[in-house]
């Protein structure tokens, strides 16, 4: 076989045949034809047997992810047109525009299109690009995405640790039309919130939480509210609109924390009910413990502890600590909404570590709602690590 290729070892094939989009460096018996960072490479098993297409990664653990398994699919711009039309189709049946001009357009492998994801924020397109794959074909897809969507600005954020491991560096910064402003305005199931895309968490906003923030500010009503890590006030805001008492935000962030202050200021939520703090979460709810300070709903959505599974320990005793920590500071009765966005972090094992947490605090609790990502962050059956965002409301 004169053409790049990689010839996967015996019997490790079976991934493949499954459709899972990922292959290890170490399924790989060996690579043909000097295949450099982001070439497409054809997938053979070990009996010369055609497996798939795929873009090659020379540094990556993950060495290849697969773009198809059908053998007269050649990834060409027709290719990308298909799959980013696949996915706008997707986009236009889950999500209403009159609820939000926010969302994701494009979410990785979940999308068929592995390492790339594409988020709307009203009249701009932000994208980052996680792979040396999609990397090789950036100036391809920054034309196909403005065309289809009819988006003319285009910002680009990859600056996350991933391209590390991908051997690429990061990189930031207007691809396509305008920069955005310092802060862009975007609407969410009739609320306001300012969003810096060039400097905010992820591509600006936890898009993925769209959903939930809803339905954790249908428990608010005439009741006492923490909520940590707070970033811009996403959950504070539906809080208060819901009609707490008392909303308690905390975040390490500065900045983060003023843009929150804007967003309530913005929705006219009233200002004698919010209460903001600059700090370590960690340290806080000790001293809130400490105090004996109690609330009667609780919000825990934390950073990425664990992005792979080798982290998975770790971020065990941090997610043990935080929600032990709330379940003392619960009033009899109340809520905890609790997530985790760690990929290494399975939903069985996240619901065990809070069921840890409940048995330590001596408290008795029930999961009366289980929560994920919207349905603009799909998950493909062939690939469950799609499924990143778990989150369950417990009642104590």
């Amino acid at each position: 076989m004169s053409e790049k290729s990689i010839i996967l070892k015996a019997g490790r094939e079976k991934s493949v045949l499954q459709k899972r989009p990922w292959i290890f460096s170490g399924a790989i018996e060996r690579v043909e034809g000097d295949p450099q960072a982001g070439d497409t490479v054809e997938v053979y098993g070990a009996q010369r047997e055609w497996l798939g297409r795929a873009a090659y990664s020379p540094v990556s653990n993950i060495r290849a992810r697969l773009w198809t398994w059908q053998a007269d699919e050649r990834v060409d711009e027709a290719f990308l047109r298909g799959r980013i039309e696949r996915a706008l189709n997707l986009r236009r049946n889950v999500v209403d525009p009159a609820e939000t001009d926010a969302y994701r357009l494009i979410h990785g492998e979940s999308d068929g299109l592995p390492g790339l994801v594409v988020d709307r924020y009203a009249d701009w397109l932000v994208v980052q690009i996680l792979s040396a794959g999609i990397e090789a074909l950036r100036d391809r897809l920054v034309g196909i995405l403005a065309e289809l969507t009819g988006v003319e600005n285009i910002y680009e954020r990859s600056d996350v640790d991933v391209r590390q491991l991908e051997g690429l560096p990061d990189r930031t910064g207007v691809l396509r039309g305008l920069p955005p402003p310092e802060q862009l305005w975007i609407h969410e199931n009739g609320l306001r919130f300012g969003v810096d895309l060039k400097g905010g968490q992820k591509t600006g906003f936890y898009l993925d939480q769209r959903a939930n923030r809803k339905r954790v500010g249908q428990f608010a009503a005439g009741r006492s509210v923490l909520n940590c890590f707070c970033y811009t006030g996403g959950f504070s805001l539906y809080a208060l609109r819901g009609g707490a008492t008392h909303v308690f935000s905390v975040d390490a962030s500065a900045e983060a924390l003023e843009l929150a202050k804007q967003n309530r200021t913005a929705n006219q939520l009233p200002a004698e009910k919010a209460e903001w703090l600059e700090g370590d979460v960690f340290h806080v709810l000790r001293d809130l413990r400490d105090r004996a300070r109690k609330f009667d709903l609780i919000v825990l959505d934390p950073p990425k502890f664990a992005p792979t599974a080798a982290q998975a320990e770790k971020a065990a005793r941090g997610y043990k600590d935080i929600n032990l920590l709330a379940f003392k500071l619960l009033n009899p009765g109340g809520i905890l909404a609790t997530f985790s966005c760690s990929g290494g972090v399975s939903a069985e094992l996240f619901q065990k570590i809070v069921a840890g947490a409940a048995l330590d605090a001596g408290v008795d609790a029930r999961i009366i709602d289980l929560l994920h990502q919207g349905p603009d962050h799909p998950v493909a059956l062939n690939f469950p690590e799609g499924a990143y965002l778990k989150g369950l409301i417990c009642q104590v």
